[in-house]
């Protein structure tokens, strides 16, 4: 389908400051950074340069780990863990040893002079002790072949058992020793043989253990991680600190433990808080000013402030107390925002939340993480609940502790890195507990909360919705009986707004609920409006006024209905639909009739228009285009398709060209899928069925005649068969 429209570019309608939004803004700001920084100033006069200036009793008994004691025992315990060797192949001793061997049986063998032999020995055999060597070479040269290969088949042997004990540079010669061979060979070998015996062992032999440098790493961190923290326990009445006394880091934790702050924080240090609080806020004013301006209104900045202050002050409070971090609230934070607002601002606003206070609290990395996961879920998981379905609250919360429990569980191996599962299960369960606790935890404060922001901030979340769009509230029930023309047309028009208001990511609840309400200042005179006046049989009572004065009576009804709204107590969100939802459009009928009567030189178009305002929000614009499009289709007798089509293009464009639309944030796409989505919905609407039921059942009489008298009958059975099928068949054709 196409829409051909010229649409005006939607003004911002923040450009100036306003000297009230930067007070506020600083104020926030000021009170945030009082919070984070008067835990460091409220207990500073305890310590000065690290020297105590009170003496401080515990006030009841707790224990403090002690951290640089811990971390000494833990590098003593790894310094005594011995070096992990592990052993190199020894072939290439083995042939190096046979090698020699070799060389010596050859140089014997020759026909040489005495002293070549000798001599060249002498260079072959690498030993350093020069009397054993000339020993060798002496045994050598002295010997018979048996008695050499005896001594050869020795030193072999004595090689492998050198191999198979492994040995250091520095054990070589620890080893050699004729006690050695004494002990190995037995004492009925030849002492002749041990010089030979040495010296080739002592010229083939290298170091065949290497440290595992890998191996020993990771036994040094199991030894580290397998010591347990050194506990320093302070009973009630016990000092923890002593005036004049050097402040440890021990103490220091002792002092936390006990609700002091041993923090210094100089004025600097205040002055890069609030620098740090200004710089996020005013980032988190940029967005929700340039991509969600529907929430950049006093009510929901006020909410989104007082939210932050009230996460601070109570992270504060447990970070100052001796429970976990991690019951810290900020998916109940995320949750509650994304009710009010939406998941992607909600998911925003927590995550910078979780910044500040992350910094300023020096929360470490494995509790941002487990937040992160807590603050991704919340804000995902509340946009799936049903919220005609409280209770949905609760499974929220469950599914997010799951997430939180999953997280601190993961966490917990990089705390203990090599430990056994069963015994990381076993020193780690008390966290992830704390996750599913606060899971459900922040369900119930959510729904605790919602009624109190509802009325402190005048927010209407969608519980409070979908009461409104109960039909027996007071006013719809009124409508129902009073203005029933009127009560039809808005039933439908809220299934247009519903429908459209979903295919473009727009708040479906709030859309419907709106168009319920859009026309209750009917109901002060029911019956100048032509959907009631067939209901009760009456003229039209227009045709007795001037068309001046039927447009008054006509237009009248926005002002009526906002009257009657505030009488009743609708929010101010519901009001909006009630004025917004025919803008400044203009009374063509009763215009046109002026124009007839009066003439076009007496008549202007401003003189019959709405007073307004345009709609503000894609919600109220969808508004306007439903209750146009529905009224006009509703006057076709019988549309086509091709009818509907042409009205919806039709209404669309003069809305689009009279400017309607223009300070709405409605974009070309949007109202092209509304227009899609309206065209679907009433050719549905529109769908006739009554003649092709009146045939069926006129056949189905006519069929049920064959053998009326013998139900039983085969031929009977079928027939009604092939009717039944016939018939579903038909209807689904026709849908």
């Amino acid at each position: 389908m196409k829409i051909s429209f010229n649409i005006l570019k939607n003004e911002d309608l923040f450009q100036t400051s306003n000297p009230a939004a930067i007070g506020a803004f600083l104020l926030v700001a000021i009170i945030i950074t009082a919070l984070l920084s008067v835990r460091y100033y409220l207990y500073q006069d305890i310590i000065k340069n690290g020297i105590a200036q009170k003496t401080i009793l515990a006030k009841n008994t707790f224990q403090v780990v002690d951290k640089q004691r811990t971390e000494l025992i833990k590098r003593e315990v790894a310094n005594k863990i011995r070096p992990v060797v592990a052993p190199v192949e020894g072939d290439y001793i083995k042939v190096d040893l046979q090698k020699v061997i070799d060389d010596i049986e050859r140089i014997k063998k020759e026909n040489k002079p005495y002293q070549v032999k000798e001599k060249e020995l002498f260079d072959l055999i690498e030993i350093n002790d020069t009397e054993r060597k000339n020993h060798a070479i002496s045994f050598i040269m002295s010997s018979t072949d048996t008695n050499l290969d005896t001594a050869f088949s020795n030193t072999k042997y004595i090689l492998n058992e050198l191999l198979t004990v492994g040995f250091f540079d520095a054990d070589i010669t620890n080893f050699i020793t004729d006690s050695f061979i004494d002990k190995t060979l037995g004492n009925h070998n030849k002492k002749s043989q041990y010089p030979l015996i040495i010296g080739l062992i002592e010229h083939s032999v290298i170091p065949n253990l290497i440290i595992d440098e890998d191996a020993t790493e990771i036994a040094r961190k199991n030894a580290r991680n397998a010591v347990k923290p050194y506990i320093v326990t302070y009973k009630k009445g016990d000092k923890i600190i002593t005036t004049g006394d050097k402040v440890t880091q021990l103490k220091k934790d002792a002092l936390k433990q006990s609700g002091y702050n041993a923090f210094e924080l100089n004025k600097g240090g205040v002055f890069g808080i609030f620098t740090l609080v200004c710089l996020i806020m005013y980032s988190l004013v940029l967005y929700i000013k340039k991509y969600e301006k529907k929430y950049y209104t006093p009510r929901y900045m006020l909410y989104i402030s007082l939210s932050s202050i009230i996460l601070t002050y109570i992270c504060i409070l447990v970070a100052n107390s001796s429970l976990s971090n991690y019951i810290m609230p900020f998916a109940a934070f995320t949750m509650i925002l994304a009710i009010f607002t939406n998941p992607i601002l909600s998911f925003l606003v927590s995550i910078l939340m979780l910044a500040i206070l992350s910094v300023t609290l020096f929360f470490d990395s494995q509790l941002n993480y487990v937040f992160i996961c807590a603050i991704l879920s919340s804000s995902y998981l509340i946009s799936k609940i049903s919220y005609s379905k409280r209770l949905d609250i609760i499974r929220c919360g469950f599914q997010v502790g799951c997430v939180m429990f999953l997280a601190m569980f993961f966490v917990s191996f990089f705390e203990i890195q090599t430990a056994a599962i069963p015994k990381l299960m076993q020193m780690q369960a008390q966290n992830p507990i704390l996750g599913i606790l606060n899971g459900l935890i922040s369900s119930v404060i959510t729904m605790t909360l919602i009624p109190i922001i509802e009325k402190l901030c005048k927010i209407v979340s969608p519980y409070a919705l979908i009461e409104l769009a109960d039909q027996n509230q007071e006013l719809l029930s009124k409508m129902r009986n009073s203005a029933p023309g009127t009560f039809h047309h808005s039933l439908m028009v809220a299934n247009l707004c519903e429908a459209a208001a979903s295919a473009i990511g727009a708040d479906s609840i709030l859309a419907r609920v709106g168009a319920f309400y859009h026309d209750i200042g009917k109901l002060q005179r029911p019956l100048f409006f032509i959907e009631n006046q067939s209901y009760f049989g009456v003229e039209n009572p227009h045709t007795t006024l001037t068309p001046r004065q039927s447009k008054m009576v006509i237009t009248l009804h926005t002002k009526d209905g906002v009257e009657m709204a505030k009488k009743y107590g609708l929010p101010q969100v519901i009001i909006d639909f009630i004025q917004q939802h025919h803008g400044e459009s203009l009374a063509g009928h009763f215009y046109n009739k002026a124009l007839e009567q009066e003439g076009a030189q007496n008549v202007t178009e401003e003189q019959f228009r709405y007073p307004g305002p345009k709609p503000q929000t894609k919600e109220t614009a969808i508004l306007m285009l439903a209750d146009a499009l529905e009224s006009a289709v509703r006057s076709l007798k019988k549309p086509s398709s091709e009818e509907i089509e042409g009205m919806v293009n039709k209404i669309f464009t003069e809305r689009l060209n009279d400017g309607q639309l223009s300070d709405s944030p409605l974009t070309l796409k949007d109202i092209k899928v509304i227009a899609m989505t309206f065209n679907k919905i009433l050719r549905g609407m529109q769908h006739d069925r009554i003649k092709y039921q009146e045939r069926v059942q006129s056949e189905l009489e006519d069929k049920t005649k064959i053998n009326i008298q013998n139900p039983q009958d085969e031929e009977f059975e079928r027939k009604i068969q092939e009717l039944q099928e016939k018939s579903h068949k038909k209807d689904e054709n026709e849908k």
